[in-house]
């Protein structure tokens, strides 16, 4: 009997960009009595049935982009006679969709790390459950991922995570609703040990793979100092100290590991969290920026953000404390307009953002946007090849729209057009070289122009473009590409490598970032 653990996807490159952790992370869950479980990762290669016995059980996690792919792997599992588990975000939201069209045998719902190994020996034992709620654990019992079981030459970046959950509520996210608003962070040991071990192996560049790295804002502290409530304040504080511990864990490593995370824009008034940033070498940082207009972040229930002149100098102070943005901005929004995506385009410039991406507004489940556009098609339901639009993640992909909201001023091709627009002059050849200064030497500069190219090929042109021809020149264009990425990326072993430092009390650890 074999464990396979499968990350579905409709587009294989051969060579991946960062590591799905949770395929890792579930391997080093598995009992040991099962053996070392089988992974597949379907963004470097498709999954073959035919190595399914009957008997084996098969792990599939699924978000909402991948759940079809998910169920029509799960399908042909089941016909093999394996059975067959689904988790990930998109099961945990639909446990009964797993089963109507995936051949489920069970859903794990929540985090995976504990409930995954009972499931396991459920199945081994013929009592299985169709439902296991793993819940949100507390971080001292997160799983170390088995990372000695990557494939040698499959990615670029690797990725650990340092905490889950965000107290943030914006409109179009469903990690606070899924993850929790409790910020669940980890102790730096655990996040040490797993960093030093992806640098033995050669990865230098790594992924803080966290849905907020910034998890405790000065306007937290405020508040809970308003209300008097200090052991809030001390929380607070406790949780913010150990930020700082990690980051000076971090700058004792090799000086040529980069990291990169996921922050909100409140950082930039922390200049002294940026600062232990830089010096830790978390040198990019992907910044939900969103719209920007006040209008626009109101509609997303981000108006913490700034808009304008404002939002230039806030990002320009990432830059300025030597952290790179990843500038992420939604198109399609109901306050938009023909002139936002022009507007969107010369503020990333202004702003000197070092990479961008556009997505056009999609409403996922579990998010205040689905439920809102659910709720308002629930009388006049439009369908496609026979599936209900609120359920747009089964249409098969040839026929599946790019929008699915209405919009009051613009049609969903005339946003998709805009977009792809907006993606292609922000990475034309002059743009990305002009951006491209950022890095001080030829090589830097030439590796820049191409890590800017396939992020392009790989984010907008197989992901808006609706024309097939040009999505599948991106996607050879991308595997052409992302090999080269590779070893600009690639790192000499260090095996005899040590984990810096043991867990020392903040005070005795920050004078390295002083």
């Amino acid at each position: 009997m074999t464990v396979h653990l499968v990350n579905p996807s409709d587009t294989s490159f051969g060579t991946a960009v960062i590591t799905p952790r949770w395929l890792y992370v579930l391997a080093a869950a598995t009992p040991a009595s099962f053996g070392d479980p089988e992974i597949c990762d379907e963004t470097l290669r498709r999954f073959d049935p035919l190595n399914v016995e009957p008997g084996d059980i098969v792990g599939i996690g699924i978000h909402t982009g991948n759940a079809l792919r998910g169920y029509e792997l799960g399908r042909e599992a089941r016909d093999r006679g394996a059975h067959v588990i689904f988790g990930g975000i998109h099961a945990t939201l639909y446990p009964q969709e797993a089963f109507d069209l995936g051949g489920a045998t069970a859903v794990v719902k929540g985090d995976g790390d504990v409930i995954w190994g009972q499931a396991l020996r459920d199945c081994l034992s013929d009592r299985v459950q169709p439902v296991y709620d793993g819940g949100r654990i507390e971080p001292d019992r997160f799983v170390k991922a088995r990372w000695d079981l990557l494939p040698p030459e499959g990615y670029m970046w690797a990725s650990v995570q340092t905490i889950r959950g965000c107290a943030k509520h914006c409109s179009f996210c469903s990690v606070w609703r899924t993850d929790g608003q409790r910020p669940r962070q980890r102790g730096s040991d655990g996040v040490m040990e797993e960093i030093v071990e992806l640098r033995r192996k050669g990865f230098r560049f790594i992924a803080l793979a966290d849905d907020n790295f910034y998890p405790v804002t000065f306007t937290d502290i405020r508040l809970a100092e308003r209300q008097g409530n200090q052991a809030r304040v001390d929380e607070l504080q406790a949780m913010r100290d150990a930020r700082f511990e990690l980051m000076a864990r971090l700058a004792l490593l090799p000086s040529d590991m980069v990291f990169y995370t996921q922050i909100t824009m409140e950082a930039a008034e922390d200049t002294e969290f940026l600062d232990a940033m830089q010096k830790a070498r978390i040198r990019g940082a992907l910044v939900g920026v969103e719209a920007v207009t006040p209008e626009g972040l109101k509609a997303v229930y981000k108006d913490f953000n700034c808009s304008g002149d404002n939002l230039v100098r806030q990002l320009k102070t990432f830059r300025d404390h030597g952290v790179h943005v990843l500038g992420s901005f939604i198109f399609g929004l109901p306050t938009d307009k023909q002139e936002t995506f022009d507007a969107t385009q010369d503020l990333a410039r202004k702003a000197g953002l070092t990479f961008a991406q556009f997505v056009m507004l999609t409403p996922f489940p579990g998010t205040v946007d689905f439920e809102r556009w659910e709720k308002s098609q629930a009388e006049e339901m439009p369908a496609v090849a026979g599936i209900p639009m609120t359920r747009y993640w089964l249409i098969p992909a040839r026929v599946r729209p790019k929008m699915f909201t209405p919009h009051p001023s613009m049609s969903s091709e005339e946003i998709r057009e805009r977009t792809q627009r907006v993606w292609d002059r922000f990475y034309s050849w002059s743009a990305v070289w002009e951006r491209s200064a950022c890095v001080k030497s030829l090589r830097g500069r030439m590796a820049f122009m191409l890590i800017s190219r396939l992020y392009r090929q790989m984010y907008a042109n197989t992901g808006i473009s609706t024309d097939s021809a040009r999505r599948s020149r991106a996607s050879v264009w991308a595997g052409l590409l992302a090999k080269p990425c590779r070893r600009l990326f690639q790192g000499r072993p260090m095996p005899e490598l040590q984990v810096p430092m043991g867990s020392l009390p903040s005070k005795n650890l920050l004078h390295v970032l002083n």
